[in-house]
Order: C-alpha cells, then sequence, then structure tokens
C-alpha cells in the first residue's frame, strides 16, 4: 500500500505545477501509511521533510498564549521559507488545530502553496467534496467542503482532485 501512496503523491506533485494552490494533502486514519510514504520519497528524492509540531513548538515556547495565536502562521510560513528545495513535505500538523492557536490550517497551507509546493499529512478523512480533520465529537475536529487541493486519500484505490 505504501507504494501505491508514494507513486500517487508524485503524480499529484506533477499535477499541482498547473495549479494556483500547489497543494498535495496526504488524507487518511492515523497509521495509514502517510508518514512512511512521505519518508520514502525523502529518501528517494531528497525532498525536505518536515516536523511541523516539533519546529512550531520549539519556536512558540517563549512567546506567551496571545502572542502564539498572532505569530503562528508567520513562524510556519518562515519555517517552510528556510526551505530552499520544491516539493516541500510537511508532518506532525496537529499542533496547527489547537483551539488556543486560532488558525485555519487549510488556508495556511493553501497560502503557502502559492509559491511552492506543498505536502502535508492530513489526520482525516476525504469522503465525496469534504475534508475532515478528526471526528465530530473532537475539539479540534474541522470540515472543509471542496477544499483547493489536490488529495492523496491513503484509504482510498486512487487519488482524488478537487479544486476550484
Amino acid at each position: 500500500m505504501t507504494q501505491r501512496v508514494v507513486d500517487e503523491i508524485r503524480a499529484q506533485i506533477e499535477g499541482a505545477a498547473q495549479l494556483y494552490h500547489r497543494l498535495v494533502l496526504v488524507v487518511g486514519p492515523p497509521r495509514s501509511g502517510k508518514t512512511t510514504a512521505l519518508r520514502q520519497l525523502r529518501e528517494q528524492q531528497g525532498w525536505p521533510l518536515l516536523n511541523i509540531n516539533l519546529l512550531l513548538a520549539e519556536r512558540l515556547l517563549e512567546l506567551t498564549t496571545r502572542k502564539r495565536a498572532l505569530r503562528v502562521a508567520r513562524i510556519v510560513d518562515d519555517i517552510v521559507g528556510e526551505q530552499k528545495a520544491d516539493p516541500i513535505m510537511l508532518d506532525n500538523i496537529e499542533m496547527l488545530f489547537h483551539p488556543e492557536l486560532k488558525q485555519d490550517p487549510l488556508r495556511l497551507f493553501q497560502g503557502l502553496s502559492r509559491n511552492r509546493t506543498i505536502v502535508a499529512t492530513w489526520r482525516g478523512a476525504y469522503v465525496g467534496k469534504a475534508l475532515t480533520y478528526a471526528t465530530p465529537d473532537h475539539p479540534e475536529y474541522r470540515r472543509f467542503d471542496e477544499p483547493q487541493a489536490l488529495i492523496v486519500n491513503t484509504g482510498a484505490a486512487s487519488a482524488q482532485e478537487h479544486s476550484a
């Protein structure tokens, strides 16, 4: 299964070159092969793989809770901007959904992907034309109808695209 996901990610990256938002989301539940696929691509292609939770936490430590919410988008932009490669792969993005940070992670990734291709893991599901994060009973639950992103669904037989 992991090789299928790796191949689909590569195909979606190629397709992203023509889009306004060059964003590829690798969507699936925990332990569905998302991270393994990105690690394989790092080894095979040399593309950077960033642990957003770790890098963001290091930079937010010295800030107050209020300042964290105000600066998180800029900090993530700086983290990604420090990489000179294209594409850039992002893993462990869960911190961006924390209610105290008051972020819209999809919009943040779309902004990052205007000038470079972003491949990000997404703990959730893509069903029909709806992208979700977490489950409806979870405080970090989000639903995005018709996201402007290329989707690699780790639970589906093939990649799906939806860009408006």
